[in-house]
């Protein structure tokens, strides 16, 4: 498995497109990263699953599921 990723993902507020670097060396991480077109915070989950050989990247804003 890549243990370093850049993906591009879409701004839950604004729909603007950015691209987000993903550090899979660390398992499953929780961060926070903000959006350069609105300023918004954007809520990144990064899930390791080393059985299947992949990763799972799920964006949110606060509480609601997006992706």
């Amino acid at each position: 498995m890549r243990e370093y990723l850049q993906r591009t993902i879409v701004c839950p507020h604004c729909g603007h497109h950015t691209a987000v670097e993903l550090d899979a060396t660390q398992g499953d991480q929780d961060y926070q990263d903000e959006c350069l077109a609105c300023g918004s915070a954007i809520h990144l989950r990064l899930h390791r699953d080393e059985l299947k050989d992949r990763l799972q990247l799920f964006v949110d804003t606060d509480d609601e599921q997006i992706f």
